[in-house]
């Protein structure tokens, strides 16, 4: 394609499988190429965001970071799609929960995404747009929640531009049924709606934003496999 390499992604048109597993991290997803891919070959080193692409029990899959923040992702996940033939996207990656109920390590399947964000602004939309996820691979990863025996939601997430805030106004989502915080899944939905193709976000939780409880980044980069157990089911 003679969109490709991008200014972000290295790789040449056929590179790169028609699923792509994400990670905010690019160290997880480097993990994710050593612990679950047969004879991964390295696609992308630009600006330091590793992807590979290799087999898992004989199917093509790739893995790759996608940064931080819907700015980061967007533009990622974009260029997936449009340039590179990718058809589905998986981000696994972590979150805060905002339910008594939902507890660290615990999973979160993202049905839709709220947002404080203005990437929606882009589409010049009449209305106000709702970003969800693929229903067949929603149902599928609660399916191997249940079978493996992970403790899981599913529902609403909040993709908040901001990390640290003045006014996080956590109470109003908690209100909402909002599950958790996170920054980058509605992004996602919405690239995989504009280009008519499937996302699914997955997410470990990875503090307790109410109760104060928070994991390590050691743990969170190597750690947190259910999720990623989940969602390579998907392929």
């Amino acid at each position: 394609m003679a969109n490709t390499p991008t200014p972000h992604i290295g790789a040449k048109f056929g590179e790169i499988a028609e699923t792509v597993i994400m990670a905010g991290d690019p160290l997880r997803a480097k993990f994710m190429a050593e612990k679950f891919l047969e004879n991964p070959v390295q696609f992308n080193n630009v600006r330091g965001m590793l992807g590979y692409t290799g087999t898992y029990q004989g199917k093509r899959v790739s893995v790759m970071g996608h940064g931080m923040g819907m700015p980061s992702i967007g533009i990622y996940t974009y260029e997936l799609y449009n340039f590179y033939g990718v058809k589905t996207i998986i981000r696994v990656g972590s979150a805060g929960s905002i339910q008594d109920d939902l507890n660290l390590g615990d999973l979160v399947i993202a049905s839709g995404a709220c947002t404080n964000s203005n990437y929606v602004d882009q589409y010049e939309l009449p209305g106000t747009f709702a970003p969800i996820a693929d229903f067949s691979l929603m149902r599928k990863a609660a399916e191997t929640c249940d079978r493996l025996g992970y403790k899981y939601k599913v529902g609403n997430v909040m993709s908040s531009d901001t990390f640290y805030t003045e006014s996080p106004h956590n109470e109003k989502w908690i209100n909402m049924g909002v599950l958790a915080v996170e920054m980058e899944i509605a992004a996602l939905y919405m690239n995989a709606a504009r280009s008519g193709n499937r996302a699914l976000g997955i997410c470990t939780v990875s503090d307790h934003i109410i109760k104060g409880e928070a994991t390590t980044a050691e743990e969170r980069q190597t750690t947190f496999t259910k999720m990623m157990d989940v969602a390579f089911s998907l392929l």
